[in-house]
């Protein structure tokens, strides 16, 4: 036998043992039975299915499961009793976990009121394609609200445009059956109402707006809070030509002065004269009289 053959049966003899073993291996570990680990847990209240801002909450939409109990949810339920008849305040997604942050307060209904933040207004505007930024006006994002007058309104000799309110959130756009539509086509939002979220005074400024002439809402970055101060322009500045528009001066505060109130200051009484004294010297004795 040549030394070839002899290196080729002793590979041959490895690699069949090495099989073999491993082999072994695998149906030694297929046989250990499986090892079930029991870990703490609590239950806890998620939402059964994903569900937009303002749903009523019944029993059919929620589900109790079992949330590990080294990890609880600050402001969670265990019990479905406590969220049933409460409204949404935010969108919430399937088998996402229902806090009290998330929930109207019990009594308040459901829809958009237990929505609006305390001092604030729900206020909607009618939009088209074209003023909706075609249907990119959703509800969470943030617009600005521009309004362009003539020149009866604007109390000028041309057209003006300027910026009423500045970086506005969008509570609702459309109505639901149009949000349901526009999310199984997966297409933009095409809406005839948009619901914007205002101060009050940012109320009455949109409200004239749209009675004096026309808005238009324009997208922007939710990162982007910096809202710069920006004149009105009209059509002269538009085409580079001197502006005929005069913006309406700003009203001055007069500032009510009080009239200071000076101290007056009495001087002490003057101190009583000096009595006159006489020296008299009697016998041995000297002595001072006063003379009256």
């Amino acid at each position: 036998m040549t030394r070839q053959s002899r290196t080729f049966i002793v590979l041959a003899v490895a690699l069949v043992a090495a099989a073999a073993a491993s082999y072994g291996v695998y149906q030694a570990v297929a046989r250990l039975p499986v090892r079930q680990v029991e870990i703490a847990t609590n239950y806890t209240v998620v939402a059964a299915k994903t569900m937009p801002m303002g749903t009523r909450l019944t029993s059919d939409v929620v589900k109790v499961v079992p949330w590990p109990a080294k990890a609880p949810i600050a402001g969670g339920f265990s019990d479905a009793k406590d969220v049933i008849d409460r409204g949404l305040i935010v969108p919430v997604a399937e088998n996402e976990p229902l806090t009290e942050s998330k929930l109207a307060a019990r009594g308040v209904g459901a829809g958009l009121p237990p929505t609006i933040p305390e001092g604030m207004r729900a206020m909607s505007v009618k939009v088209d394609e074209v003023v909706g930024v075609a249907g990119f006006v959703v509800p969470g994002t943030h617009v600005d609200v521009l309004t362009t007058m003539s020149p009866s309104a604007s109390r000028s000799q041309e057209k003006a445009t300027r910026v009423v309110v500045s970086n506005v959130q969008v509570l609702t756009a459309g109505t639901r059956y149009d949000q349901e539509d526009a999310k199984k086509e997966g297409k933009p939002m095409q809406s005839r109402v948009v619901t914007l979220l205002v101060s009050p005074d940012d109320a009455q400024r949109v409200t004239l707006a749209q009675a004096e002439g026309e808005i238009m809402l324009a997208l922007r970055n939710p990162l982007d809070i910096l809202s710069p101060e920006l004149k009105p322009i009209g059509t002269s500045g538009l085409m580079g030509m001197p502006e005929t528009f005069t913006p309406p001066a700003p009203a001055r505060r007069v500032t009510k002065v009080e009239p200071k109130q000076v101290a007056v200051v009495v001087p002490p009484p003057p101190p009583p004269p000096k009595p006159y004294t006489v020296e008299a010297i009697r016998a041995a004795q000297r002595t001072e009289e006063v003379v009256r």
